[in-house]
């Protein structure tokens, strides 16, 4: 195990990396439209329960069990884990916070590509006068979609620029590179957040239609149906969301963390990182997207139309009705926010491979980046060449869900129960610079685990949408004797394909199924590969203290 030289360059870094690594493209993507989907303003209070309940609780945690790691020379999850038991199997469940970490990665990078080459394209103007349908033809062409095997010639290219640059300033290190970049690009991230937002704010009524304003939209975001608020639907995306928003179950945190010195504090940075993360998401990711769209568009068509891909076929539009400079003016500010939402994430994704092989392997900076590189460029190829086979998606559903999930009900059983919450408290609390509320002793204990057990099993089995009345009668259909109606999202199904089959050929064609399926024993694949590499680091140390 090295020794390494590395460490926080100051605590304002510090925080800007740590919020920098939970800001991302979640925060103005997908939170708006998960709330759209899920009740409006109903859906914020979930989501501010979750925050408080599993959130806030997994954050002092995870920065918790990294500074305890980072004080025996661990930077990853697998080791970190070690250390906190005598049972030599927890660091396989740490192997989660490696893989994935390079899993999402893989496909976030070439997202974050897409929003560097839409800066570039707004900065030129060539969105100027294109409608909804011609913006949706632009994106298609540019990722190839429909022609079969995909090959992409302009988005495999963005997407070796954007990893290029991860790579090079994964290579800078911790306070020259990733922390360096965080003081730049979250100050930048937040003004451009808040001249859309003050956008949307005054332009108001646009008179296209009978619902066309921005505060309806706004009021749609923030009034909440309490009749609602009973249905488990709204509950389980609330919760998914805060694990995808906060990065909490990945193994980033850990990572970071792990740099401290033994009374730096964490239970204050770890709740300025968390409300940080939680103001760009709720005042400026809610104040964008939805509202502006709704304000021409009307309410209707964005509750029918709601969807990540709003952000590239639906934004330029929108911009372009406030006039050509401000569109091109709007149109940097809205993908530059992006991009620098993407790359502060995907940077504190790379850390923790980084940390890993630096320190069981002896690699350089270099020579650590280089690998790291050249993996997520095999694992983010299938993304591109086969995105439109589903492939993309089952990344993200494997290891930008499933995996956060499962890898955060092992660490927070770990803390509280092998750990032991005595000295896990004593820990959290060492060196603070605020009073931790001591009613998050027994949270941590019972209540999070509890949360984050009843999230995944209720994904297992999740039937047909999810709704209160789904689960009715599913209970009705099982005990009738008819089978379970499962969704199609639930983690048994999906496994399984029970509710289709398993078709691989069809008509003299592979089917989308057979690509689903074989990214599935790709990322498999990976999983195992880390998992061997962690047993030959093992194996070293064992070596070592003979």
């Amino acid at each position: 195990m090295s020794q390494t030289t590395e460490s926080w360059g100051s605590r304002v870094g510090l925080i800007l990396a740590m919020a920098g690594n939970a800001v991302g493209l979640g925060n103005f993507l997908r939170f708006p439209v998960q709330a759209v989907q899920n009740g409006g303003g109903t859906f914020i209070i979930p989501y501010l329960v979750s925050f408080l309940l599993m959130g806030i609780p997994l954050l002092w945690v995870e920065w918790a069990m990294g500074r305890f790691g980072g004080r025996y020379g661990d930077h990853s999850t697998p080791f970190i884990l070690d250390n906190m038991t005598k049972r030599r199997f927890w660091k396989y469940f740490g192997v989660f916070g490696i893989f994935t970490n390079m899993g999402v990665m893989a496909y976030y990078t070439y997202i974050e590509s897409w929003t560097l080459t839409y800066t570039i394209k707004s900065l030129k103007g060539d969105f100027l006068g294109l409608d909804l349908a011609q913006l949706d033809i632009f994106f298609n062409n540019y990722v190839d979609l429909g022609s079969g095997i995909n090959f992409p010639v302009w988005a495999i290219l963005a997407f070796l620029v954007t990893l290029t640059i991860n790579i090079y300033i994964l290579s800078r290190g911790l306070s020259a590179g990733i922390e360096t970049v965080a003081k730049i690009a979250m100050p930048l991230l937040i003004l451009f957040g808040a001249f859309l937002a003050i956008m949307s704010w005054t332009t108001g009524s646009t008179g296209r239609c009978d619902d066309c304003s921005t505060f309806i939209g706004l009021n749609f975001l923030w009034e909440p149906d309490f009749t609602t608020l009973a249905n488990p639907k709204i509950w389980l995306a609330a919760a998914g969301q805060i694990f995808f928003t906060l990065s909490v179950g990945m193994g980033t945190i850990h990572c970071y963390s792990s740099y401290l010195k033994q009374k730096d504090d964490i239970a204050l940075n770890a709740m300025a990182a968390g409300w940080m993360n939680g103001f760009v998401e709720i005042v400026l990711g809610s104040a964008v997207v939805i509202p502006i769209a709704v304000g021409y568009l009307g309410l209707d068509w964005v509750i029918e139309n709601a969807g990540f891909m709003m952000a590239f076929k639906t934004m330029p539009f929108l911009f372009d009705q406030w006039g050509s400079v401000i569109a091109v003016i709007s149109g940097v500010a809205w993908f530059g926010l992006l991009f620098f939402a993407g790359i502060t994430s995907s940077l504190a994704m790379g850390t923790p491979f980084m940390g890993f092989v630096q320190d069981e392997f002896n690699w350089s900076k270099n020579k650590s980046a280089i690998i790291l590189g050249v993996s997520i460029l095999a694992m983010g190829l299938p993304t591109i060449l086969f995105f439109e086979k589903g492939v993309f998606d089952e990344y993200d559903y494997w290891t930008g869900t499933v995996s956060l999930v499962v890898f955060a009900l092992a660490e927070v059983i770990l803390f509280a129960w092998v750990f032991g919450m005595d000295k896990g408290w004593a820990e959290i609390n060492d060196g603070a610079d605020m009073k931790v509320p001591k009613i998050y002793r027994p949270i941590i204990k019972y209540v999070t685990p509890l949360f984050i057990g009843t999230i995944l099993f209720t994904s297992l089995i999740k039937p047909l949408n999810g709704e209160l009345s789904d689960w009715s009668t599913a209970w009705n259909s099982l005990l009738s004797g008819n089978g379970w109606p499962w969704a199609k999202d639930s983690i048994i199904n999906k496994v399984f394909h029970l509710d289709t089959g398993v078709i691989w050929w069809e008509n003299d064609v592979l089917t989308d199924m057979f690509y689903i399926d074989m990214s599935r024993y790709f990322l498999l694949t990976c999983f195992f590969v880390l998992v061997a590499m962690v047993k030959a680091a093992s194996n070293k140390r064992k070596k070592r203290a003979l």
